[in-house]
Order: structure tokens, then sequence, then C-alpha cells
């Protein structure tokens, strides 16, 4: 049977050794509790990469516990001692008696066993010097009674497996819905945070909450929905962030999902994304492709489009332009929002409408028809925010589609200045009971002016971009 030890000590610090190998753990703060948390799980996995039962010696403060450790994390206390404990014992014996010791306060025990924790590196079994035991009997298996432990250290009641009831000859169907693959539900260790520092160093560390909300945050983010889905973000009043929130959107989702993303500036007149985004030198725009529309659907190649938009290079998504001809008079219309959309939908997966702040104008009612998921946009500036909340109004007023856009909405809270969270966070909880999902993200130098480029953004801007998009693509 190997030997698996290790050591508490009262100032936080633990050691366990397992396979001649040794891993030193510093609880942060001197944590005696996590100290102790963290040999128990060490040592039930170093027991579980063994696959074959083990002696477990811990010394708590001085104190000594011994189990006979399983690969299914139960634990056995060893009432009898080991033969060292017993020439120790015959030893003392031989001496003659001994004044008794003052009694010393109690040590603390361990107090729980965590689950889902694996704290040592896989070792190579070595050969261990331990005397070889026989293995007591489970619990729960019909067996001499086995005296408590010295302490009360926790134990774990081990799982006995019944043999399987006769069920007859096996069946075509019982073959069927049989599968010989692994079911490996576990998640892969932690990799941020101080769980991730520790994973870096060889103890395995179970992912924190956060982490693990992150993660399927991503996995909603990566997925590709069965045709082309189609976002609108919208907002009555200017300088609410919808262009931001365009960009922080289709960066997420062209970053994780691959590219196939379009951030389409759907503004009557000459919007701002095509300032705000990389620019190609063509130059062209939403007319220039309805110029050339007959070309573009017939085409099969994705090469073709990329003469009418301005590629992401960083963020894996293109931008299309509206026009941005001061001089022009054409003013795109319904009919033309469509045939530009069935082209685009040719092309990407995903396309992303940024909008100008009249809902009355043709090419802005189309593109609420063409829509299936719908972000109101708002800064923390209260005429934002109102008018964010008149136009999520109209929109659910207007028709059947309208309404179900509206009772499944996201909405963005971008903050304007760095003191206003709390002022977002009053804002997002008025729009909470109105919409399915309310995102706030902070004041970020990267967002205020200039190009907008996810690299550059704080990693808790990018963290609420992430969560503002997982919103979204949870709805679609």
């Amino acid at each position: 049977m190997e030997l698996i030890e290790g050591v508490v000590t009262r100032d936080g610090k633990a050691t366990v050794r397992a396979g001649g190998e040794s891993v030193q753990l510093t609880a942060p703060g001197a944590d005696l509790k996590a100290a102790r948390d963290a040999v128990l799980a060490s040592a039930k996995d170093a027991v579980r990469e063994r696959g074959e039962v083990c002696r477990l010696e811990i010394t708590d403060n001085g104190r000594r516990h011994v189990f006979a450790a399983h690969p299914d994390g139960s634990l056995v206390p060893l009432a009898d001692p080991s033969p060292a404990d017993a020439a120790e014992l015959h030893d003392d014996a031989a001496s003659g008696p001994a004044a008794p010791a003052p009694a010393a306060p109690e040590p603390a025990l361990i107090e729980d066993v965590p689950t889902g924790a694996s704290l040592l590196p896989a070792a190579s079994a070595a050969p261990s010097s331990t005397p070889q035991l026989a293995v007591p009997p489970r619990p729960d298996l019909p067996s001499a009674p086995v005296e408590e432990p010295r302490a009360n250290y926790p134990v774990e009641p081990a799982v006995a497996t019944a043999p399987p009831a006769d069920q007859g000859p096996v069946t075509r169907r019982s073959l069927r819905d049989t599968t010989f693959l692994v079911d490996d539900s576990r998640h892969d260790p932690a990799a941020k945070g101080f769980r991730g520092l520790l994973t870096r160093i060889g103890i395995k560390q179970e992912p924190s909450a956060a982490e693990l909300a992150e993660r399927d945050d991503i996995a909603v983010v990566s997925r590709h929905w069965p045709g082309t889905r189609t976002i609108a973000v919208v907002n009555r009043k200017g300088g609410s962030a919808k262009t931001p929130v365009v960009a922080g959107l289709s960066a997420v989702f062209g970053r994780y999902g691959g590219g196939g993303v379009l951030a389409w500036d759907n503004n009557e007149n000459s919007g701002t994304l095509p300032i705000r985004t990389e620019q190609e030198p063509h130059g062209a725009s939403v007319l220039d492709l309805l110029h050339d529309e007959d070309r573009l659907r017939d085409g099969q190649s994705h090469g073709l489009i990329a003469g009418y938009v301005h590629h992401q290079s960083a963020d894996r998504y293109d931008v299309l332009w509206s026009d941005q001809n001061d001089f022009g008079d054409h003013e795109i219309q319904a009919e033309e929002v469509r045939r530009a959309h069935a082209v685009a939908s040719r092309y990407y997966r995903m396309l992303v409408m940024d909008s100008g702040n009249t809902a009355r104008a043709a090419n802005w009612k189309a593109m609420i028809e063409l829509t299936n998921q719908l972000v109101i946009a708002t800064t923390t500036g209260e005429d934002r925010a109102e008018l964010g909340s008149r136009t999520l109004q109209t929109i659910a007023e207007r028709d059947e589609h309208g309404a179900r856009l509206a009772e499944n909405a996201v909405v963005v809270v971008s903050c304007w200045k760095p003191a206003d969270m709390v002022e977002a966070q009053r804002i997002a909880g008025l729009f909470e009971p109105l919409v399915r999902s309310v995102v706030i993200v902070p004041f970020d130098n990267a967002l205020k002016a200039g190009r907008i480029r996810f690299d550059a953004m704080q990693p808790n801007t990018q963290r609420a971009w992430l969560a503002a998009a997982a919103a979204v693509g949870r709805g679609l």
C-alpha cells in the first residue's frame, strides 16, 4: 500500500508527499482551513491518479490521522497502528512508565472535505518503503466494527457497487442505446486568477464561478445559428453610443465565432461607423453594393463582397458603409434596405445594423422588419435613456413582430464618464422589468474617441462586451 503524507502547520503552510515528490502550499493570509482543504484535496487527487488504495497519513499541528484512501474518494480510518507505531509503543513500554504529559490544547482539525478539487500534479508511482498493510473493508460492506478515528476528522462514506441484477439476454435495443464513450463532464482546470496561477505551477484547481460564467458566455457567442441573424442597435437620440455598441458586439461575435459578421451602417445620412472603424482604399458604400447587386447575387465567392466592405483586421468583422457623399441627395429607401440585406445574407451569417435617429425613416422601418434581435443602446445621460425607452415603446406598439422584439430586447448602458457606474446601475434597474437583459459597459477611453479596437479596451470592458454579446446570442 503506497504511502501518501500530508502535513499542516498552524501558520497555514501545507505539504503533500506522494511518489517521491513533494508539493508545498501556502494559503493566502495563513488561512489554516484553506491549507487543510488543500492537503485533503491534493491527497485524494493523488490516490485517484494511482487508481489503487493508498495509506494516507495527515499530521495536523502535530496530531496524526491515518486512513485507507480509496480511488473513489472515500476515506476509511485505520484504527490499528502501523508497524512503525507499534515499535514506538514497544520501546515506550520497555522504558517503564512515564509521567503523564500536561494536556495540550486541542488542535483545530480539518473541517470539511472539498469536492471536485485537484491540487496535486500527477507523479509516477515509486516504490514505497512503508510496510504493506491489509486494506480494511469499506464501511458499507459487512465487516468487523471499526474504531472511530482519533479525532473528529471528516470521513466520506465509500459507495459500494452492487452486482447488476440479471436482466435477461441483451437485445438489439439495449445495444443500440449503449455507448462505450467516456462521459467526461469535468471542467478544464482553472486558467484565470489565483486558481489559474496554481494550475500553471502544477497544482490543478477547479475554475471559479466567475470563470465558469465567462466560459459559458464564450460558448454562446461562438455558436453558429442556421441562416443569417440580424441584430438592430437603436435609439432615437444621437450620442447614445449606438456605434460603439455595434463595434463591440461585432468584434466579440467575429473573434469568437470565426468571422462571418457584417456591421452595417444603416443610416439615412452619413453615419459615424465608417469614422470609428478601419477603412479600405476603395471607399465603397451600400450604394455601390446596390449598383452591382446582380453581380453579387450571382456570385459564389466571398472574395466578391470584399470590394464593397471594409475589413477589421484584428476584430474579424467587416463594415458596410452608409453613403458618405456629403453632397449627395440620395436617401436610402426601404426596398433598397431589403435588397442590400438579401445580398449581404449570401455572404454573412450575422448582420449587426447601426441606425440613424429617425424612427419614421423608411430605411429604419425596413431594418426593424428584418431584425431577429433588438438592442437598445444608451449612455448614462438621462435624455439618452429616456429616448431609448420611448424607442422601445415605439417598436413594441407598432405590430406583433415589434412587440416580440421589444419583449426580448437587450439594453446596453454605456458609462460616459468614469464616475457614472452608480447612475448606470440606476438606469439599468429601470430598464430591467421592461426587457430580457440589461448589461452595463464601464467607462473606457478606448471607446470615447478614435477607431474602436477590442484589444485597446481594458479587461473589464472586454468582459462586459462578452456579456452583452452573450445576452444577445441567447435571444437568437
